[in-house]
């Protein structure tokens, strides 16, 4: 079967994302890696740490997100479950997905390891109301709890942040939500990124139904 044609730029503006990242000093690359992958009717967005920080969590990080990249359609459940059979035999990662269904208005997000996750939308009361992915225990390519992916309605706009232990807890207080993915991405990083480890943070806008 022929698949249909992935969207192009126009029809993906109901999307735009920033990254920021940095790996542990003195190490050339970063074990810390992420994926913004589109696929008919929605996209799927990743971060993955690969355990420990040096070339063999660089090729966790790499293996998982290639693996990503080829089945981005499918449901997260079974993403982290082709993940976690590739990387046997390597170091391992903690990885985080978050699949957009435009048609749906949903998030489906699922978490192994420590890659957090939070999702921010304008609160009634004209605040911010704030939800977290929920994480299990384990490590994909080594021992694998069974997934437990949570489905999130989007009647409106949202924010989402992917971030990797290189970035201490509490990086999603007092964001402003009209401010560029780009630039949350980086204050995140600047203000929230610790010294002593690889550290990434994924930031993505979801503008809500659009025509």
């Amino acid at each position: 079967m022929v698949e249909p044609p992935a969207p192009g730029r126009a029809e993906r503006r109901w999307l735009e994302w920033g990254v920021a990242s940095r790996p542990l000093a003195g190490e050339p690359e970063s074990g810390d890696s992420y994926l913004v992958e589109w696929f008919p009717g929605g996209a799927l967005l990743a971060v993955v740490d690969g355990l420990g920080h040096g070339p063999e969590a660089v090729a966790a990080a790499r293996g998982a997100t290639a693996v990503l990249a080829a089945h981005a359609a499918e449901p997260v459940a079974a993403l982290v479950q082709r993940c976690h059979e590739a990387l046997r035999g390597t170091r391992g990662a903690a990885l985080s997905l978050a699949s957009f269904d435009r048609a749906a208005r949903t998030l489906t997000w699922l978490g192994v390891g420590n890659v957090a996750g939070v999702l921010l939308r304008p609160a009634a009361d004209g605040g911010v109301a704030s939800q977290a992915l929920l994480l299990t225990g384990g490590i994909v390519g080594d021992r694998l709890p069974p997934p437990r992916p949570t489905v999130v309605p989007l009647p409106g706009a949202a924010t989402l942040l992917l971030a990797t232990d290189g970035v201490r807890g509490g990086f999603a207080a007092g964001l402003p939500l009209d401010a560029p993915p780009s630039q949350l991405a980086d204050r995140v990083l600047a203000r929230h990124g610790r010294a002593t480890d690889d550290a990434l943070v994924l930031v993505v806008r979801y503008h809500g139904p659009m025509p």
